[in-house]
């Protein structure tokens, strides 16, 4: 679970139009993705849950930017785009804590021009300007919120007939990479979750923002995280740099029976513990283990804005959002992830 508490970035934004994250621009969209935007219902939040749908599409609809700000350069797409002909597999992309869904239209785009239908919710709770310590202990809420994404989806096919409801996978980065193991069928120990902090936070920030929010996770009922969550629709997963991974238990690990690509962020060896996941993709069956470098934990974000780092500086941000560990580009990162993760995906489905 990183945090990732952008509050500030909506006064960085005033003045532009804005719909869900979404930067209006003026043209005719002349390329092929296209977006659109939904909710599902969510029990368990007492609310509903606004999604994402990238998906392949013939040129047309209003040319829209994605999660552009003042901070991060957004994704283009074309709002209303006519659907390209056939029926797609699912891909649901699931943020970090205190990320958003118009953060990863970067690959949902890409994603999305392969041939894949792209689904990114907003965790109830757990995003930019809606996030607290206390619901993001409640880790045991998102996997709920993907199944109930799915629910809504599946339920109503006639809306969706471009997604290959019998085709459909997750990816999830960070707390989302937890929220993926979860739907995959990996399960929490309640006890290993209340020691989380008790060494600190070891290279992570998560600890001092329960701290700072006076979060004991020693006083939490934390019994709700034992649950098993698998969601059967689940057929395969991508986990980068995915958080807790100290407390899941290895007889659940050992159980999940989908392809799981498992990617760590940077050199080994200065990947942080709580995120560390070697060990987990060798105790997953038949999981294929990564390793992108001159990457960071942060890596996975959008592309920054030159002034990026500056405007997060001056607003107190404690994570180093724009930075990489050097060697390389976030571009150059972003490439090597896109065709990372689009093999792997290509080999599920050919």
């Amino acid at each position: 679970m990183n945090r990732i508490v952008k509050l500030a970035i909506a006064a960085v934004v005033a003045g532009s139009a804005t719909w869900a994250g979404v930067e209006l621009t003026r043209p005719p969209y002349a390329g092929q993705v296209g977006i659109a935007f939904a909710s599902a219902p969510a029990p368990i939040r007492q609310t509903e849950i606004d999604f994402h749908i990238w998906y392949p599409a013939e040129p047309g609809g209003r040319t829209v930017t994605v999660g552009g700000n003042g901070v991060f350069n957004g994704a283009e797409a074309g709002r209303g785009a006519p659907h390209r002909g056939g029926s797609y597999p699912v891909i649901v992309i699931s943020h970090g804590a205190g990320g958003n869904a118009g953060q990863f239209g970067w690959i949902a785009s890409r994603l999305a021009q392969s041939g894949y239908v792209v689904v990114l919710p907003n965790h109830p709770g757990s995003t930019s300007g809606n996030a607290s310590a206390l619901e993001a202990v409640r880790i045991w809420e998102r996997p709920q919120d993907i199944s109930a994404v799915l629910d809504a989806i599946t339920a109503n096919p006639q809306d969706y007939p471009y997604m290959d409801l019998d085709r459909i996978g997750v990816l999830g980065f960070s707390a989302g990479g937890y929220t993926a193991l979860a739907v995959a069928g990996a399960r929490v120990d309640p006890a290993r979750l209340a020691a989380f902090c008790d060494e600190g936070g070891r290279g992570m920030s998560d600890c001092g923002f329960f701290a700072r929010f006076g979060v004991d996770l020693h006083a939490l009922d934390l019994g709700p995280a034992a649950q098993d969550l698998r969601d059967p629709r689940i057929r395969f997963a991508v986990v980068v740099d995915p958080g807790i991974v100290e407390t899941l238990t290895p007889n659940s690990l050992s159980q999940i029976d989908i392809p799981m690509l498992v990617l760590n962020l940077g050199d080994e060896e200065r990947v942080p513990s709580p995120v560390h996941a070697r060990a987990l993709s060798e105790t997953v069956p038949g999981a294929e283990y990564r390793i992108i470098p001159d990457a960071i934990h942060f890596s996975f974000l959008a592309e920054c804005k030159p002034s990026g780092a500056s405007i997060l500086a001056a607003e107190g941000e404690p994570d180093p959002l724009c930075d990489d560990a050097g060697g390389r580009s976030r571009a150059e990162i972003h490439a090597e992830l896109t065709q990372v993760i689009g093999r792997f995906l290509d080999g599920e489905h050919n």
